[in-house]
C-alpha cells in the first residue's frame, strides 16, 4: 500500500473488542449486507473525493486479516493497516502517526458508522477547513431526566444539547497537539473533539444525520441490515 501526498486523510478507528454486541467476532467485521461493517464504512468514506487516504486501526490480532479484507473488496484509498491500542483514543494516536506528513486535515470517524454519506464528510471538513476542527450530530429533541437509583433528581434542560456522532474534523497540527497534551495529561476522552476542546479551541458543530447509525449492540445491527435490505443491499 502507497503514501501518495494527501490534503485530507480519514482515521478509521477499528481495534474495538465490541463487547457489547455479545457475538464471537468483533461488531467491525460481523456482514452487513454481505460484506462487513468496516468494509462499508471504508467504501462509503472513499465516495465523493474528499478524502484523499484512509488509515485502519485494526484490533494488534486481525491486522493481516484486516489487510485482506481490504485488499478482497479492492477498497479505494486505503494507506495502511496499523495495530490499535487497548482505548480508542491510543488507536487515534497510533493511526496519526501513519498519517503522511504532507497532509492538512484528518477525519476520524467510527468503524461502525457504515451509513456515512458523502455530502456530510464534505460539510464536516469544509467546517473544519475554516475553524481548524468540527464535529457532527443531531440537536437532542426528547426531555432529558438526570435519574440516580431509579429515582429521577431533575429534569435537565436540552436547550443546545446535541448527540454527537462522526466524522469529526480537524487540522492534523491541531489533532496532534490534542492527542499530546491528553498524553501529558493522562486525560482519557469519549471522542477526539474532547481532547481539542481542551487546548480551548472552539468546534464547530455541523448537522448529522438520524440514518449515520452507530452499530454497537445486536439491536443496532438488526436495524442497519433492515436498512441495506430496503435498499437492495446498497
Amino acid at each position: 500500500m502507497s503514501t501518495p501526498s494527501v490534503r485530507v486523510v480519514a482515521i478509521v478507528p477499528a481495534a474495538g473488542s465490541g463487547r457489547r454486541m455479545a457475538r464471537r467476532h468483533p461488531k467491525q467485521f460481523l456482514r452487513l449486507g454481505g460484506i462487513p461493517v468496516l468494509v462499508r464504512t471504508l467504501l462509503e468514506l472513499g465516495r465523493g473525493g474528499v478524502i484523499g487516504g484512509i488509515v485502519v486501526v485494526a484490533p494488534p490480532a486481525a491486522v493481516e486479516l484486516t489487510g485482506r479484507l481490504v485488499r478482497r473488496h479492492r477498497v479505494p484509498r486505503v494507506l495502511g493497516v496499523v495495530p490499535g491500542g487497548r482505548e480508542r483514543q491510543e488507536s487515534v494516536w497510533l493511526g496519526l502517526q501513519a498519517v503522511p506528513s504532507g497532509a492538512e486535515f484528518v477525519v476520524v470517524h467510527d468503524a461502525v458508522r457504515p451509513f456515512v454519506t458523502p455530502s456530510l464528510v464534505r460539510k464536516v471538513v469544509e467546517a473544519a477547513r475554516r475553524f481548524g476542527a468540527a464535529t457532527c450530530g443531531l440537536p437532542v429533541r426528547e426531555t432529558l431526566k438526570r435519574a440516580r437509583g431509579g429515582i429521577v433528581e431533575a429534569t435537565v434542560d436540552r436547550e443546545g444539547l446535541w448527540l454527537v456522532q462522526t466524522p469529526q474534523a480537524f487540522s492534523r497540527t491541531l489533532l496532534w497537539e490534542a492527542h499530546e497534551k491528553a498524553r501529558r495529561d493522562g486525560f482519557i476522552g469519549t471522542d477526539d473533539a474532547v481532547l481539542v476542546e481542551r487546548l480551548g479551541v472552539p468546534v464547530r458543530m455541523v448537522a448529522g444525520l438520524a440514518e449515520n447509525l452507530k452499530i454497537t449492540t445486536p439491536q443496532d445491527l438488526a436495524r442497519a441490515r433492515g436498512r441495506v435490505a430496503t435498499r437492495g443491499g446498497r
